[in-house]
């Protein structure tokens, strides 16, 4: 059975394989300096579609299925579907798999959706409850600017601190074989708010989430930063990854040597003009489903904890004057079974 570790933290007994991902990206992102390692890299951001939404839905469907193909277990083997967007109502992700006929929770976590759904889907799995889970999330920047900001023909000049959202999906199968890699082990996030309104500034935001979520982990499991080969965030982008390693050096914790942010290395932000980088559900979700997965299986990377951070706001919450939320879900993912 799971482990319950200090207040946030869970160690799983049974294996949590990672056995297999898919990442679909957008035309922006391939051109970027990871373009080489997603499966599909999208001619047409419209994916042959009419609108930015359907778009996203057929995004997440190919790539859904890709990841599927990839794990070579069939998708009638799949025991639940785990995912999410940043549309209203989840509307990417249900509309994407609306014809799986597999039972479906639809996820919402903003740009944490992706580490969402591999906790949940590696506590089903512990709990017997299931063997194999599709997990995923998926991000559209059109539709995101459009529903978020401002519609991209008003031709708004955007920030130096605003991060370019992700076009594309990232998916995984999760799986109860014994298949490196694994989640050996998950810490779920608490929402931190520290009063930030502004909308263009989502690093700002999300990092104080994100440093608490790392605090926990070291401490609920008595650890230090170079426990981990590497500390991967999922969508801070340049701004929020100062801020985080500000945060934790704070309480005492320097990780600066082994620490780096999705939404930095998805982006040239010179030459994309991207200004502090990537971020929405994709970002972490395709930039892991590809790069760094791959560097784990490897056994390049041996131990990472990998923190998709979320910033927990809707386009009505910002027009009436909240502050926006942070929230972030770290998961402990290893090249072996872990003894944390």
């Amino acid at each position: 059975m799971a482990k319950r570790i200090g207040k946030q933290s869970v160690k799983f007994d049974k294996s949590i394989s990672i056995k297999s991902t898919a990442a679909t990206v957008g035309p922006k992102e391939g051109e970027g300096p990871l373009g080489k390692y997603f499966d599909v890299v999208l001619e047409d951001i419209l994916a042959g579609e009419k609108s930015w939404e359907k778009a996203e839905s057929k995004i997440v469907s190919n790539n859904m299925k890709l990841a599927v193909e990839k794990s070579k277990i069939g998708m009638d083997k799949i025991d639940y579907i785990l995912a999410g967007d940043l549309l209203n109502q989840g509307s990417g992700s249900n509309y994407g798999v609306r014809d799986f006929n597999i039972p479906f929770f639809g996820l919402y976590g903003a740009c944490s959706t992706f580490g969402e759904s591999m906790c949940l889907g590696g506590i089903l799995i512990e709990s017997g409850a299931a063997e194999n889970v599709l997990v995923g999330a998926s991000s559209h920047f059109c539709a995101a600017e459009k529903q978020f900001r401002f519609p991209l023909d008003l031709g708004t000049q955007r920030p130096l601190t605003t991060t370019w959202t992700v076009t594309g999906d990232g998916a995984a199968v999760l799986s109860n074989e014994d298949n490196s890699p694994y989640i050996t082990a998950i810490t779920t996030g608490k929402m931190v708010d520290l009063g930030i309104t502004d909308a263009n500034n989502m690093g700002a935001a999300m990092a104080p989430a994100a440093a608490q979520a790392i605090c926990s982990n070291f401490k609920d499991f008595d650890i230090t930063p170079d426990y981990y080969d590497l500390i991967i965030t999922g969508d801070l982008g340049k701004v929020g990854m100062e801020l985080t390693t500000k945060l934790l050096k704070e309480e005492g914790y320097d990780i600066s040597k082994n620490f780096t942010d999705c939404g930095v290395e998805i982006f040239d932000p010179v030459s994309q003009d991207t200004h502090a980088g990537g971020s929405g559900c994709a970002c972490s979700a395709t930039v892991f489903s590809s790069y760094f997965y791959e560097k784990v299986k490897r056994g390049e990377l041996k131990r990472i904890l990998f923190v998709p951070t979320g910033a927990l706001m809707s386009s009505t919450s910002v027009q009436q004057g909240e502050s926006i939320p942070g929230i972030a879900h770290a998961a402990v993912i290893e090249n072996k079974r872990g003894n944390n």
